[in-house]
């Protein structure tokens, strides 16, 4: 809600908060005129800035991932820049298949391959009432493909790519599974959330193979985040799974090679017993190590597109 003061608008946030104090997530929207999915969407591409919460508050049904809070000068900060909201909704903005293709001036057809041979990483995904996986792409991310990479748009795809589709492989899950790893990492408070985040897209057979201490699978299941908003229907429960799990041996292996990792360092820090008897009050860790790499970035890719993956 806005009030004229001296002839200028003041939000009842200026009114009533100060410097320092931070919002919960739904009001934040509010202040900001976003719906849930929007914000959601802010908050993961880190468009909005958030903090952890109080370790000392009660943990919401979402866990300590659910409750991360805005603080009041990024609400301020966000408020002012020209444009707002129009700007900022312009940057959250999602296209399907059929508008990322018109946004690219190319067919369906070759929208489809392209995101298939992993040249786009989705952003979010939703299943259709036919039980079918719709994956959504950022607007702004294909506009800058095309000025990075025209050459994909018109003529042959190259050899390398058709070689991958006529394998049958599809990289548009393992792209947003990518993505949305690094983002759940991002925000990790300790080394077993980290390895929390790890686990969530390994198959439970792969994961009891690398936890074999029931104690440390209990750790890892409470601290598991949500990849995905839940599904509704057996049908729809079974594409998230889909979506949201690594299948490809590649794939699996990669992140089994990184939950190792995490949980040899979470051991190392604090032993899985104390963090079961302190669930939402973590240790604060020890300096990070280099950044955990995922199975999409260009080490792993099967291809190299263009100078600027050079």
């Amino acid at each position: 809600m806005t009030v004229m003061c001296d002839g200028r608008q003041v939000s009842a946030l200026d009114e009533l908060l100060a410097v320092g104090e931070t919002l919960a997530p739904g009001r934040a929207a509010h202040e900001l005129g976003l719906r849930s999915g929007e914000f959601d969407l802010a908050v993961q591409l880190e468009e909005i800035a958030t903090v952890p919460p109080d370790p000392e508050a009660r943990p919401g049904p979402a866990g300590s991932w659910g409750r991360r809070r805005v603080p009041v000068e990024e609400i301020r900060r966000l408020r002012t820049e020209e444009g707002f909201p129009d700007t900022l909704r312009e940057r959250l903005r999602t296209v399907g298949a059929t508008e990322a293709a018109g946004l690219l001036d190319i067919g369906p057809g070759r929208f489809l391959r392209l995101a298939r041979a992993g040249s786009f990483a989705p952003v979010r995904f939703y299943v259709n009432r036919y039980g079918a996986v719709v994956w959504l792409y950022l607007a702004s991310e294909l506009t800058e493909f095309t000025d990075r990479e025209p050459g994909l748009l018109r003529g042959r795809i190259p050899a390398v790519m058709r070689v991958m589709l006529d394998g049958g492989q599809d990289w548009r899950g393992r792209k947003w599974r990518s993505r949305r790893v690094a983002q759940l990492m991002g925000q990790a408070a300790d080394g077993w959330q980290s390895a929390a985040v790890i686990a969530a897209v390994l198959p439970p057979e792969e994961l009891a193979s690398i936890a074999e201490d029931p104690l440390e699978r209990t750790v890892l299941r409470r601290l598991r985040p949500s990849l995905a908003p839940p599904a509704t229907g057996a049908t729809a429960q079974q594409a998230v799974e889909w979506a949201t799990m690594a299948a490809e041996f590649d794939e699996v292996l990669w992140y089994r090679v990184n939950l190792t990792r995490a949980l040899d360092q979470a051991r190392r820090h604090q032993p899985a017993k104390n963090r079961l008897r302190h669930p939402s009050m973590p240790t604060p860790p020890p300096p990070k190590p280099a950044p955990i790499r995922t199975p999409t970035t260009r080490a792993m890719s099967p291809f190299r597109i263009g100078a600027s993956d050079g």
